[in-house]
């Protein structure tokens, strides 16, 4: 574990890329394999199970402490991590450094899994006793399933690449997929065949850049294609071995939850792979996001929510074609083969192309891209014609052109702690707009202000917290935030009846008073213009 943590600390104490990535290629060359393969998995957001619930930890850390609950409750408040706050409070480390390492302490956490409470509580007491307070830190993080770290899959796989010597798209590619370490060894991941012959496999995503300049400066319009931006979940459609395989950009196994794309087996030849869309689709029109996640939230999806719900999958590449990897062809000559291969298929297959949009102007463009939400989209892709299918993220072939975001101002009413680093400001906030002389909450949001912004907005909530619910403080309403958001719907589970989609804050409007804020008239609206 002390090795861990040592990469821990190295990768969480700068912010250099270059830091970074040599403090991933010195661990990956010495560490043990299987600490190795954890490692990767981990960073690669394949955490274990949680075995242990949250609400014994806190127990059970108080207990090691020595102290009553309530203080513990009180300090992991103000700490603001869980992990931390035990890590914080429990003694020091007993005797000499035990020699488990990562991989050890994972198994010994999956072991707890029908453990009985006791058992659970003794194993717990005696590993904050054996490990010092980074490597308890660690523990905590792994066994409450809250494990992050600040590294992107892009360097590791660098990392990786460095240390295999071979190249990043086949290190990529290797790492995609459903493996976890408890099916797969470091030898079969990276030395064996065997991992790219499972059918299921993905390729990586390639992922486009925001455009935040003018587009007239990509150069001529005829070296791009321009197609729209579909509000879905961007997906992977595998036919191989005659089987299908649906994979989401977050690396998750989805078929089960669109059974109704299995009928494409009949009309797509094997050896298919296709980048697209998952969207919900009714009367040939896209239906809003919010009856997407209904879908993604049930375990089991009945045939009364598919004909409430339909989806289809929106292809916009062609990643295989007939057993063959195409992602080094041009973009022009993928969809030559994938345009054709869509529109000849009769419609009430659930799959549509997403066109190409004609233009001879970015003028042009620009008008199309203003008239988005009459679309149903979220604005425009820009590729280059002559691009390869790449992987991750790289700036120049792809760029996403999205419409402005709806906006609104709002009055900050409550005020929570953030987590980590942020842990001892408030950084969560909640937001109203007017209804008369009352404040109807309808929207929270905890990104888009500055440090030097934050710190002052928190030198106003202090002295001007009217009561306090455990961690959330009501805030007098006086400050004002332009809030910005990718679109509204009307929902059941809110007091509101309002959802927005991505909340966040555009700007602290200094310039106006709580009486000048928008009203809930004004957001209804909104949801009737654009919900």
């Amino acid at each position: 574990m002390k090795q861990f943590a040592a990469l821990y600390r190295n990768l969480d104490q700068t912010t250099s890329t270059n830091r970074k990535l040599q403090a991933l290629v010195d661990y990956f060359s010495g560490a043990d394999p299987q600490d190795a393969l954890w490692t990767i998995a981990l960073f690669s957001h394949r955490r274990p199970r949680r075995t242990v619930t949250t609400t014994l930890l806190r127990q059970w850390a108080a207990e090691s402490s020595g102290i009553p609950l309530w203080l513990f409750e009180a300090s992991y408040d103000m700490v603001g991590d869980l992990a931390e706050a035990i890590a914080l409070v429990t003694p020091p480390a007993e005797g000499p450094p035990t020699g488990k390492t990562i991989k050890d302490w994972i198994r010994l956490m999956q072991d707890l899994k029908d453990a009985e409470e006791e058992e659970k509580r003794m194993v717990i007491l005696q590993a904050w006793r054996e490990l010092d307070q980074d490597e308890r830190f660690l523990f905590n993080k792994l066994i409450t399933g809250g494990f992050r770290i600040g590294v992107s899959q892009k360097m590791v796989t660098k990392a990786l690449s460095r240390v295999l010597n071979m190249e990043e798209n086949a290190i990529a590619h290797r790492l995609m997929g459903n493996w976890t370490p408890d099916t797969t060894t470091y030898h079969d991941l990276f030395h064996s065949d065997s991992v790219l012959d499972d059918q299921s496999k993905p390729y990586p995503f390639y992922l486009a850049y925001a455009l935040d300049f003018e587009p007239q400066e990509l150069g001529p319009l005829e070296e791009w294609a321009a197609e729209r931006k579909w509000d879905g979940i961007r997906g992977q459609y595998i036919q191989r071995g005659g089987h299908w395989f649906l994979w989401s950009r977050g690396e998750e196994l989805v078929s089960d939850k669109f059974p109704e794309l299995e009928t494409l087996m009949e009309v797509l030849p094997p050896g298919t792979v296709l980048d697209g869309e998952i969207m919900p689709w009714k009367d040939e029109t896209p239906m809003n996001f919010a009856d997407l996640q209904k879908r993604i939230g049930r375990k089991n999806v009945s045939k009364k929510l598919m004909v409430e719900i339909p989806v289809i999958f929106k292809a916009y590449d062609l990643l295989e074609w007939k057993g063959q990897d195409v992602r080094e062809r041009s973009y022009r000559e993928r969809r030559n083969i994938l345009d054709p291969l869509i529109t000849a298929l009769p419609s009430h297959f659930p799959i549509r192309l997403s066109p190409i949009v004609p233009a001879n102007a970015w003028d042009e463009l620009i008008a199309i891209r203003a008239r988005a939400r009459e679309e149903y989209c979220e604005g425009l892709m820009l590729k280059r014609w002559d691009s390869v299918y790449g992987t991750g993220r790289k700036k120049g072939d792809w760029w996403k052109w999205k419409i402005d975001p709806l906006t609104i101002d709002a009055v900050m009413i409550y005020a929570q702690r953030g987590h980590g680093r942020r842990a001892s400001l408030f950084t969560d906030f909640t937001f109203a707009v007017l209804d008369g002389e009352q404040l109807v909450p309808f929207a929270k949001a905890y990104s888009g202000l500055t440090d030097a912004e934050f710190a002052e907005v928190n030198a106003f909530i202090r002295p001007n917290t009217l009561e306090r619910f455990g961690p959330v403080a009501v805030v007098k309403p006086e400050l004002v935030f332009e809030i910005a958001f990718e679109g509204i719907q009307a929902s059941s589970r809110h007091k509101s009846g309002i959802a927005l989609r991505f909340p966040r804050i555009k700007r602290w409007r200094k310039d106006k008073l709580r009486k000048e804020a928008n009203t809930f008239q004004d957001l209804q609206q909104m949801l009737e213009m654009y919900g």
